[in-house]
């Protein structure tokens, strides 16, 4: 799998459209127009737009937040 533009490994990119597609799942208002309906999807295609990046916290267990730009 090639490693997508922004992020430092596959895995985080999976984690960060994960935590944003609960967040959608949530109510949240896509950043994107798509006809797509699983939030998954949409996910993907914020981050694909630049629609959404990470920030790296000092927590003790690493995670990670996601952050809106706009």
């Amino acid at each position: 799998m090639k490693l997508i533009h922004g992020f430092d490994s596959n895995f985080r990119y999976v984690l960060v459209a994960a935590r944003r597609a609960r967040q959608l799942s949530g109510g949240v208002t896509p950043l994107v127009s798509t006809n797509a309906r699983k939030e998954c999807r949409i996910a993907r295609e914020e981050i694909a737009a630049g629609k959404i990046q990470y920030v790296l916290k000092d927590a003790p267990n690493g995670e990670g937040a996601v952050r809106r730009d706009h």
